[in-house]
């Protein structure tokens, strides 16, 4: 997608990069943007870190079961085109965090990276079935390591999803904006304004606090609207320093 507006770096089970999105989604809307719809990988970002000493226990399996379905949507870019992309993402997201059967439970969390979980997803964007066949093909994973690499390139190496690039292949790209709510149209715009005004200042480098809600997903038993508790909390977005 040569003509992209905006290049957005996904993994599909990060919850802060799918609240992200459906922010984009919302200022794509008003802009008229061309968004294209790219990989990282948290399971390979992190393959160099020891789980078990670094990440509570979920999480070797929650990253595992993003690059599995980063494996059906590559396979689906590759024969379906990019365009493909987009829906595929907003279904996926929406059954990993806004479906009502969505849960951050164990047993949700283990059935992410199977054929069970992604036939309907394909099935409801109109792809074959068979592209879950992709899960059990790491053939795949070459691509997605070299987006994800190419992400990293674009920010530095110590952040983690979403990645987005604003006028690629030269504009101005940053991890996040990471976002707990989603805002409403005109709050959408705002936000997308201060952001880029921000992040075009050739001095400008980090923004942060580490307290922040819980995404105010289903997923998490919090819909929009309701209030979170301030907390650490980073849910799986960002790999943890050593």
């Amino acid at each position: 997608m040569a003509d992209a507006d905006v290049h957005f770096y996904f993994d599909p089970v990060c919850p802060f990069a799918w609240m992200t999105s459906k922010w984009v989604r919302k200022v794509q809307a008003r802009r008229e943007y061309a968004v294209d719809w790219r990989f990282i990988s948290l399971r390979l970002l992190n393959s160099h870190i020891d789980y078990d000493a670094h990440f509570p226990p979920e999480y070797e399996a929650g990253h595992t079961a993003g690059l599995r379905l980063l494996r059906v949507a590559a396979r689906t870019r590759a024969e379906h085109g990019r365009e493909a992309m987009g829906p595929l993402y907003a279904s996926l997201g929406a059954r990993v965090f806004d479906h009502e059967t969505a849960g951050d439970d164990a047993e949700h969390r283990e059935v992410r990276g199977t054929r069970e979980f992604v036939t309907p997803v394909l099935a409801e964007v109109g792809l074959p079935a068979e592209l879950a066949d992709a899960l059990d093909e790491p053939s795949w994973d070459d691509v997605i390591q070299a987006e994800t690499d190419e992400a990293l390139s674009l920010t530095g190496k110590d952040v983690g999803t979403p990645i987005l690039q604003f006028e690629p292949p030269d504009g101005v790209a940053f991890f996040g904006p990471v976002i707990s709510r989603l805002p409403g149209d005109d709050e959408a715009v705002e936000l997308w304004d201060h952001v880029i005004a921000l992040a075009r200042f050739p001095g400008f480098a980090e923004l942060k606090r580490s307290l922040r809600e819980r995404p105010q997903l289903r997923a998490f038993g919090i819909t929009e609207g309701e209030a979170g508790m301030q907390e650490d909390w980073h849910g799986g977005s960002r790999r943890q320093k050593k």
